[in-house]
Parts: structure tokens; C-alpha cells; sequence
């Protein structure tokens, strides 16, 4: 074989090992197998405001009690980075993951509002000592990260819940900041037809109990509250990561962002990939992006 051949391969093999050697050991190794507390999947049915909703945790390898993610899917939900759930666990941390209520088979009809309430009821079960006990997991130390209109909804969560101890939002979707022009305008008859074509577009089909005109009225209702940017008073206390892709949505975040330094917040971090709106060559990158920022709030737990 030329040594100008030979040469390559070497480079090659070298660059691998050492992109192997930067990423976290949660991302390409099992934990070691704990027989009296081993890593499992708990799958039950989570209770808000009269409904059942399908939820499953992912719960990590030994005794704990385990800091836990819970991981919120976006608008229908096609992308449930249940990756990243197999990972965060893998890192020691527990994972919940629901769908909301009249979501992909969850019971109640679905709304912006309710996807709030739901997440809401998620952390109230999670704070319950027996249900904490059973999932070997830390009811004063829970995350929420969100991904596109499971950002927005994990931010005004946060923003309500100063218990919350971090956010991670990724490409997160500021549905209400698209309506609020449209409010502050007393234009909303007007512009109703073309946000409920947005709406349509997205796909509803695994959403039930709602409409495109439902759900535009429920972002009318409640655009001036929700508007990621103005959250930031509410969430500077704490470490907030904030990952964009080139989706057309990381205007909303950047401003989030820069009003978070703007107050003073040394617990904020932005990352951009250039990719699409699920990450869909940027998996490793992104596992990695959001271990690092738990191992940061580990650090400082």
C-alpha cells in the first residue's frame, strides 16, 4: 500500500479516537449493571386535571435518589428525542416523557393550555414522596428541557416555578410571539385564516379535541403572557441552555438570551448548529450539547 495511503488511514483512525475521546461516557457506554437498583423503564399513566396521560421514565442504574429530566415533545410531537432520554439516563439521571392531554393518544383535547397544565401535573407527580421513592428519583431537583413547542411550554413553566432548578430549550417555538403582532394590532379576525393554515400545515392529525382556529385563539388569548423573551425576569435565576438550528426559530431564543445577559445572568448558554429543526445530522452533537449542560448543573448542585 503507498505510504501516502498509509499516511491517511492514520490520520483518519487518530481524528476518530480523539472525537471518541471527547464525547461523554453516556454517550458511548453502558453503566455498569446495578442488580439491586438496575436501570429500567417504568411505563404508567400520569394524572391531570381529569385525564390519564401516557407517560413512561426512564429510570437510571443505582439506589439515587436520581436528579430527573422531564423531556417535552413539541407541536404534534413527530420528533420525541427519546436519544436523548437513553442518554440523559445513561448519565444517571431519570426521565420523564408524556405525551399531553389529546396527544398521540393521551385522553382530553389538546391545547397550548393544557400542554402547560399537563407539564405542570407532571412535576406535581414527580414531587410526591411515594412516587419519588419508586423512581429512585430527587423530587427538589427536576429539569425541564423542551423542544420547539415543548420549549415554549418548559419556559413559562420555569418561569412560574422558581423550584425549577435548570431549563434546556431546544429550537424552542415561540408560537405565542408569532400571534402577539397580531394582538397588539386588535387584528386577530384578520389574521386568523393564515395562522390556522400555520397551524394546519404542522400536521394536527395526532392531536385531538382541537382545531386550527382553537388553537390560534388559544395563542391570541395568551400571547402577551407566554412571548419567550419577556420571560427572562423569571428565569435569570437560574441556568438556562438554549440550543438553536437554522429552523427559522432562533430569533425568539437569541433575544431570550441577550435579555437574560442583559439583566446579569451568568447561567446562560447558547450553542447553534447548522442543521434542520430535528437535528437530523446533529444527534451525537446535540446528546453531547445537553449532557454537558447537566453536568454543569451537577456540578453546582
Amino acid at each position: 500500500m503507498p505510504t501516502r495511503k498509509l499516511i491517511a488511514i492514520a490520520a483518519l483512525l487518530c481524528a476518530s479516537l480523539a472525537a471518541a475521546a471527547q464525547a461523554p461516557a453516556a454517550i458511548t457506554t453502558d453503566p455498569a449493571p446495578d442488580k439491586a437498583n438496575p436501570a429500567a423503564m417504568q411505563s404508567f399513566q400520569l394524572p391531570s386535571h381529569g385525564a390519564l396521560l401516557n407517560a413512561i421514565v426512564y429510570v437510571a442504574s443505582g439506589p439515587g435518589p436520581h436528579p430527573i429530566v422531564i423531556l417535552l415533545h413539541g407541536f404534534p410531537g413527530n420528533e420525541k428525542n427519546l436519544d436523548l432520554a437513553q442518554a440523559i439516563r445513561r448519565a444517571g439521571w431519570d426521565v420523564l416523557y408524556f405525551n399531553y392531554r389529546g396527544a398521540w393518544g393521551s385522553p382530553g383535547s389538546f391545547s397550548f393550555t393544557h400542554a402547560i397544565e399537563d407539564t405542570q401535573s407532571a412535576i406535581a407527580y414527580l414531587r410526591d414522596p411515594a412516587n419519588a421513592a419508586k423512581l429512585r428519583s430527587d423530587p427538589k431537583y427536576i429539569v425541564l428541557i423542551g423542544h420547539s413547542m415543548g420549549g415554549m411550554v418548559a419556559a413559562n413553566v420555569a418561569a412560574v416555578d422558581p423550584a425549577i432548578r435548570g431549563l434546556g430549550l431546544i429550537s424552542a417555538a415561540n408560537m405565542a410571539g408569532f400571534a402577539l403582532p397580531v394582538v397588539k394590532a386588535n387584528q386577530q379576525e384578520a389574521a386568523l385564516p393564515r395562522i390556522e393554515q400555520g397551524l394546519a400545515a404542522e400536521g394536527i392529525a395526532p392531536l385531538a379535541g382541537c382545531t386550527p382556529e382553537s388553537l390560534a385563539r388559544d395563542l391570541f388569548a395568551n400571547a402577551a403572557k407566554w412571548n419567550l423573551p419577556d420571560l427572562a425576569p423569571k428565569l435569570s435565576a437560574r441556568p438556562v441552555l438554549v440550543v438553536t438550528s437554522d429552523d427559522g426559530l432562533a430569533d425568539a431564543s437569541d433575544a431570550l438570551v441577550a435579555n437574560l445577559r442583559k439583566i446579569g445572568d451568568p447561567e446562560v448558554n447558547e450553542v447553534h448548529y447548522a442543521t434542520d429543526h430535528s437535528y437530523s445530522d446533529h444527534r451525537i452533537a446535540l446528546q453531547q450539547t445537553v449532557l454537558e449542560g447537566l453536568d454543569y448543573l451537577q456540578s453546582h448542585r
